[in-house]
């Protein structure tokens, strides 16, 4: 990545990928590599579907190694910042309640960790960027396609 497109992560963030790598490297991967040698000990392999699904399967975990050794590679671990004035920034969760007084909480993360189910949306994302070094009682105005929408910050933490 370059200074102009940084690959942020959260220490969280890069123990997750590092972990899949290594399940990926010591566990699946050579598991898969013996059942591909067994179907091929069978014979014929341009019949034996084991063999076949075995080779597509080892490309697709050599494909997800090649790419999460690049993400971790290019990756810069970004630690929590610790601020006494409740600023936002990367790896802050932050509480916000919309004008209709519905309330969600975000955590600002990398790319790699984007996770809506948990609330944890992109510092590149528009909600993200327009939370990036607000306070806590801050009203941001959010641009959103069925309209804009106020959000004012209830809380921060890291």
């Amino acid at each position: 990545m370059s200074e102009a497109n940084p690959n942020y992560i959260t220490p969280e963030g890069a123990k997750k990928l590092q972990g899949e790598l290594a399940d990926l490297l010591w566990k699946q991967r050579p598991r898969v590599v013996q059942d591909v040698a067994d179907a091929a000990a069978q014979g014929d392999r341009s019949e034996n579907a084991e063999y076949i699904y075995g080779k597509r399967k080892l490309r697709e975990i050599d494909r997800r190694i090649h790419w999460l050794t690049r993400r971790l590679e290019s990756a810069t671990v970004v630690k929590p910042r610790i601020d006494p004035v409740a600023s936002i920034y990367f790896g802050a969760f932050v509480e916000v309640e919309d004008e209709k007084g519905a309330r969600a909480e975000y955590r600002i993360v990398g790319e790699d960790e984007i996770d809506l189910d948990r609330g944890h949306i992109s510092w590149r994302s528009p909600i993200g960027r327009a939370l990036l070094r607000r306070r806590q009682g801050d009203t941001i105005l959010l641009h959103k396609p069925n309209g804009d929408a106020e959000l004012t910050i209830l809380g921060v933490r890291y």
